[in-house]
């Protein structure tokens, strides 16, 4: 122990060369070619004049990265009986592409709104490479369900980011008009079908990268964000607010908790709160005496609380008595915040 205290009393001796006199060049022996000894052993020269770079005295900016929010585009995401089709881009440069997607895939597009972001198809019935996308025999019979197929695009909760769900409705006969987006829970056989339709539609989005278009007139569904921030006048983090159902919700905090290093130590969905261990690295490293013991044990730091509302959740964040680390309620709310959007 004396021996590993001792070690803090040694001289840092790591960034001395930074700040050292230029040595006196080498000099050769009388008789000896300096060209020929310059081609054995080349030295590169190297700028002396300024050594303050090696050591900046700020951290660089990051690069933005809100065109890689995403580790994997086109992904097929599942919630409380909901399917969707998460895509690393806005909706104004989607819509367009969505369109090409069902006329070539003989759905075709009898009504649309851009300002709800929703596409409805003509009958499915009467062509054959709508029939086998939906999911109908080859045969067709008089008395077979008529079939239109929905896609509904909304801005995700990511920044830069557009979910895409759609729907295959059984009718008695066409429909008049555009019919409304009903966002209910599907059955499994329904959500199967609409994996396949979402799968059909995401090789297809992703063989079109280079030639897409934007819809100025679908640009509009991006205009307010669905998470933010709240603070008071010190730019203190508050609250966020999430305006989404309950269960997505939940959802999207728990998976940004667990981005953010945040382990979840229990929970509790029904009643909304989930206790959290948010120790930075340093408070969760024992130090020295770390090389004889285990592992730090998991703590409670801070309990996270998800307020429910009818179109609106409320997320915030509340300190345990016990814990005295740096990381305070409005680091966590700052953090989740980043990851949420």
């Amino acid at each position: 122990m004396t021996t590993l205290a001792g070690c803090s009393l040694v001289e840092d001796r790591s960034e001395r060369y930074v700040n050292a006199p230029e040595g006196k060049p080498i000099q050769l022996p009388e008789g000896a070619d300096s060209d020929r000894l310059a081609e054995a052993m080349p030295i590169r020269s190297i700028n002396t004049d300024d050594s303050r770079r090696l050591y900046p005295s700020s951290v660089p900016r990051p690069p933005d990265m809100t065109s890689d929010i995403l580790d994997e585009n086109y992904v097929i995401e599942e919630l409380d009986g909901r399917v969707w089709l998460l895509v690393n881009e806005v909706p104004g440069r989607l819509w367009p592409a969505v369109q090409g997607w069902m006329n070539e895939s003989g759905l075709g597009v009898a009504h649309d709104s851009p300002q709800l972001g929703l596409q409805q198809s003509e009958l499915a019935n009467f062509s054959k490479r709508s029939r086998q996308l939906v999911g109908l025999s080859d045969d067709a019979t008089a008395d077979e369900p008529r079939i239109i197929v929905q896609t509904r695009l909304a801005p995700g909760i990511r920044r830069k980011t557009t979910e895409i769900r759609v729907r295959q409705l059984e009718l008695e006969q066409s429909p008049d008009g555009l019919m409304s987006w009903q966002d209910q829970q599907a059955s499994a056989e329904a959500r199967k079908q609409q994996k396949a339709l979402l799968a059909d539609l995401g090789a297809y989005l992703q063989g079109r990268e280079e030639t897409q278009s934007v819809s100025r007139a679908a640009s509009g569904m991006v205009a307010e964000p669905l998470v933010r921030l709240l603070s008071n006048d010190n730019d203190v983090a508050q609250a966020i607010t999430i305006e989404l159902d309950y269960g997505r919700s939940w959802a999207e905090v728990n998976r940004s908790l667990e981005e953010i290093g945040a382990s979840v130590q229990d929970l509790n969905r029904s009643e909304g709160w989930l206790e959290v261990d948010f120790r930075n690295q340093d408070e969760r490293t024992p130090g020295w005496f770390a090389w004889f013991s285990n592992k730090a044990e998991p703590m409670h730091t801070h309990t996270v609380r998800i307020e429910q509302g009818d179109d609106v959740q409320r997320v915030t964040v509340e300190q345990v008595e016990n814990y005295e680390g740096e990381m305070t309620p409005s680091d966590l709310l700052t953090q989740l915040f980043d990851h949420l959007y």
